[in-house]
């Protein structure tokens, strides 16, 4: 997460690949108060990885948290996630995605909500009957 962008462009989620790529990108984004997203290769899968602790002071309202949790069931439904997804509000944890591609789009959608802006998680993410 070299820039920082809110919300983060899926193109420019971090790809974390040891404890070493982790700890430099939370780093990162607590010391330019940002909300932390990444993407990670687990096995055969992918896992996006968000946590609001890196930005002192962000608060996550209830309909984004109602929103990011509507959207992790959906996924865990459907069958696209693994069980057991943590949809936060703080720690954001979403296993199981199938490709780095999806992950970089959820990973930017989830971005995007925490800042407030839950088109890009309607998107990706469309309720039933949309």
């Amino acid at each position: 997460m070299t820039e920082h962008l809110t919300p983060c462009p899926s193109h420019l989620v971090p790809v974390i690949t040891s404890t070493a790529t982790f700890n430099a990108a939370y780093s990162a984004a607590k010391h330019a108060n940002a909300v932390f997203v990444a993407v990670e290769r687990a096995g055969r899968s992918w896992t996006v990885r968000a946590d609001t602790l890196t930005a002192l002071g962000h608060q996550v309202d209830d309909e984004v948290q109602t929103a990011l949790t509507e959207a992790a069931t959906r996924l865990v439904v459907s069958g696209e996630l693994a069980s057991g997804a943590s949809p936060g509000p703080v720690h954001i944890t979403l296993r199981g995605v199938a490709d780095e591609e999806r992950a970089r789009e959820l990973a930017a959608a989830v971005h995007a909500a925490l800042h407030g802006d839950l088109l890009p998680l309607h998107q990706a993410v469309p309720a039933v009957g949309r």
